[in-house]
């Protein structure tokens, strides 16, 4: 291939890549979903001896054919926000210590669908079960419980496999204490159906997003970057149902100049140990809620006896149940100003929902915005992603034909999974003494054919068939460069393996 050619090649990569630069940062609402995963298959290790060996699988219990991961669809209206995925991540998701496994999600989400504008009603809405809304790869983020409270008629927890029901409603299990044992290393898992999510800081997706966020190729696991000092603002990690996006834990100091430091976010939580005006539940027990607990069970103090909790105990630590922690603000602190009560100092960065209006990278001019959040150390903090409430009214939610013909015409942003259009990769074309190689982004088990000829002469093309192993594409050809002086290529997907396209 003559330089010519080659510098040809190279100025149309350049040219995509300029041009996908200028889209993606128009509109965050669109350009933060998370695609660029969506032509590989979603794959698990399925035990613990899977992932120290990098064993990972594309097919398990459930999921009998592959299917690609994360999200493959974005359309848009004025109104709405239309996306379609798998549910599963871009990353090797599991082991998990439990039975469960993920599965495609297309016949649960469909079509999810966002409003571009979100409205912030007086009355705000309780998060219930199931999604709250999704991380920009595909994954459901669920709220802080795991489902199940205590009972004070059968003085245990009530359990999937307790066999006692939901429980009372009073005392919620939080599902990071609870639960954690059965998170995979992304701190992610799926329920029985099969739905994989988030009740706590998206460690695997933040990561990819370039958070803050460490991998160790050798053991496979994530880790918060506890060592260093300097962070840049947090990317938009998922977009909840009021459709207000969540970040990451780093944000501006100062909420309304971008040009202040990057720190950690706090939350607006601590446990009622005693600190801060908050009850000693290890001396009283479980016998009163905090306020904001009151006002979303509908209760008041002093309970009956009938609604106590378990003693603070080995069993029942600190932070076992939601109502374990109190508001700051319920306690006479005000939110972003540091504050002295009771004899403590405390400045504290989120409201009751986890939010703060502030400005962003993706809002320069500002936005009201959820932030994960976590210790010091990195480990997930309460509320996590959001509070007990929505901030705005949570009218994203699954869409029905006749609601997306109600939007009609749509804008098609992104189509990816098999349907997606091969792109050069970052060196497109090499050559080494006599060898030509070619690479291109490839569709996971997608079977490609290139021809090659020296003049452009329909009738002298000659084929190869690629099959690749792997999303980079490429084909290796020994030519005489002195009797080929240039020799053009054309790359043509021919056939994809048979995959679970349920909802694409």
């Amino acid at each position: 291939m003559s330089n010519f050619h080659k510098r040809r090649a190279l100025s149309y990569i350049s040219f995509v890549l300029l041009g996908l630069e200028s889209v993606l940062h128009a509109d965050p609402q669109l350009s933060s979903w998370f695609t660029e995963a969506s032509t590989k298959y979603a794959r698990i290790y399925k035990n613990t001896a899977d992932r120290t060996a990098g064993t990972s699988s594309t097919t398990w219990t459930g999921q009998t054919l592959p299917t690609y991961a994360g999200v493959h669809e974005i359309n848009y209206s004025p109104s709405w926000i239309y996306i379609r995925n798998s549910g599963l991540a871009p990353y090797v998701m599991g082991p998990w210590n439990n039975p469960n496994f993920p599965k495609n999600q297309g016949t649960v989400n469909g079509v999810y669908r966002f409003p571009r504008i979100p409205t912030f009603p007086t009355s705000k809405t309780l998060t219930g079960m199931g999604s709250i809304g999704f991380l920009v790869d595909g994954v459901s983020i669920y709220n802080t419980a795991d489902g199940f409270s205590y009972s004070y008629a059968n003085s245990k927890d009530a359990s999937p496999v307790a066999g006692i029901g939901p429980g009372d409603g009073i005392w919620y299990r939080d599902a990071w204490p609870n639960e954690r044992g059965s998170f995979d290393n992304t701190q992610n898992h799926p329920q029985p159906s099969g739905q994989y999510h988030a009740h706590v800081t998206p460690i695997g997706v933040r990561y990819l997003l370039g958070d803050n966020v460490l991998y160790n190729e050798s053991t496979k696991e994530y880790s918060e970057n506890t060592s260093t000092t300097v962070f840049k603002h947090s990317p938009i990690i998922g977009w909840i149902n009021d459709v207000l996006p969540l970040y990451g834990p780093y944000g501006y100091s100062d909420p309304l100049d971008s040009t202040s430091p990057v720190r950690r976010m706090i939350s607006g939580y601590v446990l009622r140990d005693g600190a801060y005006g908050t009850a000693n539940l290890a001396i009283s027990g479980r016998t009163s809620l905090p306020k904001w607990a009151q006002q979303a069970q509908g209760k008041i103090n002093p309970l009956t006896a009938s609604q106590y909790g378990p003693l603070v105990s080995t069993n029942y630590e600190l932070g076992h149940f939601s109502e374990d922690y109190d508001y700051l603000g319920d306690l006479g602190y005000t939110q972003g100003v540091t504050s002295i009560v009771n004899g403590y100092t405390i400045r504290f960065d989120l409201n009751q929902y986890n939010v703060r209006y502030c400005k962003t990278p993706e809002f320069p001019n500002g936005t009201w915005a959820y932030f994960t959040t976590i210790t010091s150390s990195g480990s997930p903090w309460y509320p996590y992603n959001v509070g007990r409430w929505y901030y705005g009214s949570p009218t994203a939610g699954n869409s029905t034909t006749t609601t997306m013909d109600a939007d009609m015409p749509l804008t098609r942003y992104y189509k990816g999974a098999t349907s997606t259009s091969e792109t050069w990769s970052s060196t497109p074309v090499t050559v080494s003494g006599n060898t030509v190689t070619l690479s291109w982004n490839a569709v996971e088990r997608g079977t490609y054919q290139v021809s090659t000829s020296s003049d452009l002469n329909s009738n002298t093309w000659s084929d190869v068939v690629v099959t690749p192993n792997s999303n980079i594409a490429t084909m290796n050809e020994n030519t005489d460069t002195a009797g080929t002086p240039k020799k053009f290529y054309k790359v043509k997907r021919t056939v994809t393996a048979p995959y679970d396209n349920v909802g694409y």
